[in-house]
């Protein structure tokens, strides 16, 4: 019996003579291979769309910065990782795709430089003006950031992290963290490391997202002055994918006593918390859903949600915790850098409410024009980013024809930083999550 036994746990499977229950395990320390079963193909195309456009605005963003707004072709070459664009791959081949936003030229000396169009420049005043309409709600999310943390303050250098999603303008860390003196203030430690301080607490804003939404009119109330955070028992929105149907059948019970399990606010303080229990897995749920709704996407960088994981009390396992909730959120593994979307948020590809800056991308999408590469969303691929991008890129085309397919492509090996060797991510083990 003891070579069986050797012989069946090499294989993969355990087997308790006992019970005679048989449990197949894995050997997959992919997330792509964990969350196969999981994808959400609209989800996956939003995520491809704004891959090139992410592309356009570092550039156009660069250049703004110039002092003539013209740089040398060749200066661009230092900035290949932020476009992810390897060689051979020409920055000036990548440039020439998208005319209606970029020139070029070769002054007397024969030096390619690059510059922007007038259309290019009127939108990067466009969005300037826009982040400027909006930077008040901006702060609201930064200081609610601020008093989700233990400390109320949190590295400056881990909010630039968030620009981006959060709204905030280039010179975010040396104007705008002093514009709002009335929320937040920046303190230099010894070592010369710069935090940003919450100074004023305000308990308006300690209200999540999802209590809004539940109680209408919850911030114009004058009850809202005497709030203070603490248990709560709202259910978060699910929406599973179409192929996840099976869960509710298995597992309907289970979810609903997960939903209705109560949980501290994560405007409250965490500390007291026991790592790894129902409650403190349930309210890391609910600092991850209030973070993705403060973002103008509703979506993430997933390594930059690690950043965060001890100021604001989470898992270590971060992305374990993420796949398991896919009713809540999706991850995507597109590219180098994996996303996690507010499920909810999104009626398809699209984003249910877009702000003024979400609109102002796809006006940037629109000159881009992008139509989609035809690839398959099952595996992917390193260099999925800039491989074949003549067919990403179309100058003639439309937003209107974005239209993505599927076909083979490698696999990558990726191994991200959240993720533990034994973290398998299927069906089984909704029973452990809730």
């Amino acid at each position: 019996m003891g070579d069986w036994w050797l012989l069946r746990r090499r294989s993969g499977c355990y087997c308790d003579y006992k019970h005679y229950l048989i449990r197949w395990m894995t050997t997959s320390k992919r997330v792509q291979d964990r969350s196969k079963k999981k994808r959400v193909h609209e989800l996956e195309v939003a995520t491809e769309k704004w891959k090139i456009t992410s592309k356009i605005i570092f550039l156009m963003e660069l250049l703004k910065h110039e002092p003539e707004m013209v740089i040398p072709v060749r200066s661009l070459q230092q900035f290949r990782k932020q476009i992810n664009l390897p060689k051979p791959h020409r920055i000036s081949d990548f440039l020439r795709k998208t005319p209606k936003l970029f020139e070029l030229y070769k002054d007397q000396k024969g030096v390619l430089w690059c510059g922007m169009t007038q259309k290019a420049e009127d939108l990067m005043e466009e969005q300037q003006r826009v982040i400027e309409e909006n930077a008040d709600k901006a702060a609201e999310h930064v200081t609610r950031l601020l008093m989700m943390s233990v400390d109320k303050r949190l590295p400056l250098e881990k909010i630039a992290h968030f620009r981006r999603d959060f709204g905030l303008p280039l010179d975010f860390r040396s104007r705008w963290v002093h514009s709002y003196p009335q929320h937040f203030r920046v303190v230099k430690e010894f070592d010369g490391v710069e935090f940003l301080e919450l100074l004023c607490w305000n308990p308006n804003w300690a209200i999540t997202e999802l209590e809004k939404r539940a109680v209408t009119g919850i911030t114009e109330s004058g009850n809202a002055t005497l709030h203070t955070p603490g248990m709560l028992s709202l259910p978060f929105p699910l929406k599973f994918p179409q192929n996840f149907k099976r869960v509710h059948r298995y597992y309907g019970e289970k979810i609903q006593l997960f939903q209705e399990r109560s949980y501290l606010s994560p405007y409250a303080d965490a500390r007291g918390l026991k790592a790894g229990s129902l409650e403190f897995d349930k309210r890391a749920v609910a600092v991850m859903h209030e973070l993705l709704s403060f973002t103008i996407e509703k979506r993430l960088v997933t390594d930059h949600l690690t950043h965060f994981r001890w100021e604001l009390v989470m898992p270590q396992k971060l992305m374990r915790l993420l796949l398991k909730h896919c009713g809540i959120f999706y991850v995507s593994e597109r590219g180098k850098r994996f996303s996690v979307f507010l499920t909810h948020a999104y009626d398809g590809s699209e984003l249910i409410e877009k702000c003024p800056l979400v609109l102002w991308k796809e006006k940037v999408l629109s000159l881009v024009g992008y139509r989609g590469r035809k690839k398959k969303f099952e595996v992917d691929s390193d260099m999925s980013d800039v491989e074949g991008h003549d067919d990403l890129i179309q100058s003639g085309s439309q937003a209107g024809n974005l239209h993505v397919q599927m076909e083979q492509q490698d696999t990558l090996d990726y191994e991200d930083p959240l993720l533990g060797d034994d973290s398998e991510m299927d069906t089984e083990e909704i029973p452990q999550t809730y």
